[in-house]
């Protein structure tokens, strides 16, 4: 796991956080997730204090959950299609779900600003498995990943 990014599976413990430069997005020990901006709470799940043991899950069906001793505490209810998702803490301080395209036209350019979503061997944005990776790297073995074009 990159220190910003949560793939489908992957889990934040009670303690643990994803970082990115000032901001960190932690899974706090009272069950609060809370996005920090320099130290100070810019955004929280508001589940302080409603389980113990908690974690936070990306599950495979790209929502994003805070589990107290498995019962669901609190949920993004952006579920309803499997696949792979990514949870990202962006540069820009938002924190986003990315996953499979519903739909795009397919017509993007290699020098294009933004990302670029791309499959093994593909170039079309039907994949339904995607592959983060560095401009002009080889795609590494991710079942997501994504191409920024600075």
């Amino acid at each position: 796991m990159a220190d910003n990014v949560l793939y489908s599976g992957d889990t934040l413990s009670s303690g643990q956080s994803l970082t990115q430069g000032s901001y960190s997005l932690t899974m706090q020990s009272d069950c609060n997730l809370v996005l920090y901006d320099y130290g100070r709470a810019v955004w929280s799940s508001g589940t302080y204090n409603r389980g113990y043991n908690c974690i936070l899950r990306m599950q495979n069906d790209g929502n994003l959950v805070i589990y107290s001793n498995n019962n669901a505490i609190w949920a993004s209810n952006t579920g309803g299609q499997q696949g792979h998702f990514v949870l990202i803490l962006q540069r820009d301080r938002n924190v986003v779900i990315y996953g499979c395209p519903s739909w795009a036209t397919g017509t993007n350019t290699a020098n294009s600003k933004g990302v670029v979503v791309v499959e093994h061997g593909r170039n079309d944005t039907s994949a339904a498995m995607v592959v983060v990776v560095p401009e002009g790297d080889e795609p590494q073995n991710r079942k997501i990943a994504m191409v920024i074009n600075n």
